[in-house]
């Protein structure tokens, strides 16, 4: 009986600290959560990225205007990245819909905030993030508030080491990370969830040595540079599913009413291991060399470079994801283990949309030297060689 005393007396001394405090309830108008915990990756600039999505929710009494969103690091006061209210009104999404873009958030909708947080290469990764946001209540008398929301554990699961895909020189890495919108922000409502497979994908183009992308007629596929190069598997792997059945689309515009089970064309889904699957779309009609189940090795090629399915252009689209659907699957991170940037496109997407559409050089600034690189991404309109 004294032991059990001297035991209750002993918890009823221990500091308060021992214990997680519960915080006290408040009302907040904006309620938020991380759709997918971010991943950091090591680009081609020397810096580290994160790049996610933040659901936000207006359930409060009027509508709302986002002032500025803060990214903090959790449990410190440390700032990583602020977006003011117009580039807000850039990147938050009503309805995560692509083109539905406001600061505004109207009573009951939702939005989804498209974030890309660079890290210097210097700094640590953080383990965990919170979002601090500035609004204004649209009440009689406007109201403003700041809440701390979406909470959210940085993934340490580092990202999938790859070879390269393709072999030669003036690779373009078109759509790529981290602020361009036709992959990073191609959230999808698929099977009652949000699913955002393209989230680091790369549509590989290539130029000539005139810096064009096509020369002649731009409705002829053959006169895409890029066009029959042969595709690599980026590891040793096995085949989880295929496709070589589709034909090839007039260049120039995107297919109408395209069913969505022919959006990647002709494909190749590669399972590399450790929960990685690679999606390699757009292939030529007749040219995929591997079927279901086929194991692979590093360096065989898998098809070749077409314009089949949801595709204006040929092009080699790869990305990598958590699962063996193409679309369902949640889009990870990668690296490729050697190329060499010789150039970027620093004019940016309009300039490369213009050279693929008209056949205008690309508006290239060369890098002398030229970069070689090792266990990073190739960043937006980087071009790149690949060697074996």
């Amino acid at each position: 009986m004294r032991f059990l005393l001297l035991i209750a007396l002993i918890a009823a001394v221990l500091p308060a600290a021992a214990q997680t405090p519960t915080p006290d309830p408040v009302m907040t108008p904006l309620v938020a959560d991380v759709l997918f915990p971010p991943q950091a990756v090591p680009g081609s600039d020397s810096r580290r990225h994160l790049v996610y999505e933040l659901g936000l929710a207006n359930a409060g009494p009027a509508a709302t205007t986002l002032e500025k969103i803060e990214v903090l690091e959790a449990g410190t006061t440390k700032t990583l990245f602020t977006l003011d209210r117009d580039e807000i009104a850039r990147r938050l999404s009503i309805g995560g819909r692509r083109g539905a873009e406001s600061a505004d958030l109207g009573t009951g909708q939702f939005g989804v905030v498209f974030l890309h947080v660079p890290l210097d290469a210097a700094a640590p990764t953080p383990s965990s993030l919170v979002h601090r946001i500035s609004l204004r209540l649209a009440l009689p008398t406007p109201v403003d508030i700041t809440e701390t929301v979406g909470r959210t554990d940085v993934s340490r699961v580092p990202p999938p080491v790859l070879g390269p895909p393709l072999v030669g020189k003036g690779f373009v890495a078109a759509d790529g990370c981290c602020d361009t919108i036709r992959h990073v922000r191609a959230l999808l409502p698929l099977n009652g969830s949000f699913a955002l497979a393209q989230r680091f994908a790369i549509d590989w183009e290539q130029v000539d040595g005139e810096n064009r992308l096509v020369k002649g007629s731009l409705a002829d596929p053959k006169n895409y540079t890029i066009y029959g190069q042969p595709v690599l598997a980026v590891a040793d792997g096995t085949v989880v599913s295929a496709r070589n059945d589709l034909p090839e689309q007039v260049p120039g515009a995107l297919p109408a009413n395209l069913p969505i089970a022919d959006a990647d064309g002709n494909f190749v889904v590669l399972d590399i291991g450790r929960g990685a699957y690679v999606l390699y779309a757009h292939l030529q009609p007749g040219s995929v060399l591997v079927g279901a189940g086929a194991p692979v090795k590093r360096g065989d090629i898998l098809g070749k470079v077409g314009n089949t399915g949801n595709s204006q252009a040929p092009h080699l689209h790869l990305h990598v994801m958590d699962g063996p659907s193409p679309l369902l699957s949640n889009g990870i991170p990668y690296v490729f283990d050697s190329f060499t940037v010789t150039a970027i496109d620093s004019a940016g997407t309009p300039d490369f949309d213009k050279a693929e559409a008209t056949g205008t050089p690309l508006t290239l600034t060369l890098l002398r030297p030229p970069q070689p690189l090792h266990n990073v991404l190739p960043l937006d309109l980087s071009v790149v060689e690949f060697s074996r």
